[in-house]
C-alpha cells in the first residue's frame, strides 16, 4: 500500500542543520526583539513574549529553510494548528479565526 504523501521530505541531515539553526537563532537579540511586540503573527492576539514560539512560514518539513525571511512569532495554538501547512493552505484558517 503506498502512502499519500503531498510533500516530498527533507534529508534528515538537511532538517538537523535548519533545527541547530533555529536554535541559535532563538537565542539572538533580533528574535528576542520580534517576540518583544507580544503579538501572535497570525492570530493577532497579545500573547506574553515568553509564550511565543518560533514558526517557519514555510516549514522546514517543506523546504523552507531557518533565515530572518521565514520565522515569525507565534501563538503555541497556532503553531499546533499550522503544522506543516504551507501560507496558501493556512489561510482558510486564518480567515475563520478572524471572522470568528
Amino acid at each position: 500500500m503506498v502512502e499519500d504523501i503531498w510533500y516530498w521530505p527533507p534529508d534528515p541531515e538537511d532538517l538537523k542543520r535548519e533545527r541547530h539553526k533555529a536554535r541559535e537563532l532563538k537565542q539572538s537579540q533580533w528574535w528576542k526583539n520580534r517576540r518583544a511586540h507580544n503579538h501572535c503573527h497570525y492570530c493577532e492576539r497579545e500573547v506574553p513574549a515568553r509564550e511565543l514560539t518560533m514558526d517557519h512560514i514555510i516549514p522546514l518539513a517543506r523546504g523552507g529553510k531557518t533565515t530572518k525571511a521565514n520565522v515569525v512569532p507565534c501563538c503555541k495554538e497556532c503553531n499546533a494548528q499550522k503544522l506543516h501547512l504551507l501560507p496558501v493552505e493556512w489561510e482558510a484558517y486564518l480567515e475563520r479565526l478572524r471572522k470568528g
